[in-house]
């Protein structure tokens, strides 16, 4: 772990916001279990087996964590054996779950065993790390959040500089005294942004495409 990394935040991050998150995450799980097993057998109903995708995804310090969700599109390829673009593999039910973030459910127990905070920047993935500036590597400082000050600024509606630029924010604010307020702030804001979203379907994905287009600098 670098300096960086271990300076942010202080006490607040490595102790309370820890034990916050794991608290909270426990009581989601055990809360939302009934909607998890309802979206699970829509998922199979409808996509089939498996019902989860998992990614490697970037996390604090850019180490490896496997990251997971629901999955939202079907497989299909193409004639070549190739997969479709995501707007033709992504059906109803994808765009349903990923309007409504219940694809991302299943993160709670990457939050719950530590890999993930409640709040932070988004896991995004591995292969992204070398293309950061020095100023957005400092996204990696920080555990990778469920929600984060880019998610409720726009998330996916947002280009990469802004969202980017964003996360390095949150990272600066948690060595400030108000960073207990920051986190709190951000999980006030989720739930209504989430329902917005909803209903809108803004936010939800990038520029032209169907889910967010590759950050390439």
């Amino acid at each position: 772990m670098s300096a960086a990394a271990r300076r942010r935040g202080g006490i607040y991050v490595r102790v309370v916001k820890r034990a916050f998150d794991a608290a909270v995450a426990a009581a989601l799980l055990l809360l939302l279990l009934p909607v998890m097993m309802l979206v699970w057998v829509a998922v199979v109903a409808v996509l089939g087996l498996p019902a989860f995708y998992f990614d490697q995804r970037a996390g604090r310090d850019g180490r490896m964590i496997v990251v997971g969700k629901f999955r939202s599109m079907r497989d299909a390829l193409d004639g070549a054996g190739r997969p479709l673009p995501d707007a033709e593999r992504l059906g109803w039910l994808g765009r349903f779950l990923r309007r409504t973030s219940l694809d991302e459910l299943p993160q709670l127990v990457s939050v719950l065993v530590g890999d993930m905070s409640l709040v932070g920047p988004r896991p995004l993935p591995l292969r992204y790390v070398p293309r950061y500036n020095s100023r957005q590597a400092t996204r990696l400082e920080v555990l990778p959040g469920l929600t984060g000050l880019a998610q409720v600024r726009g998330r996916n509606g947002l280009d990469w500089p802004q969202r980017l630029e964003l996360d390095a924010r949150y990272v600066d604010m948690m060595d400030r005294w108000y960073a207990p307020l920051v986190d709190a702030a951000i999980l006030a804001a989720t739930g209504g942004v989430v329902l917005w979203q909803a209903l809108s379907g803004r936010g939800i994905s990038g520029g032209g495409a169907a889910t967010m287009k590759e950050f390439d600098p």
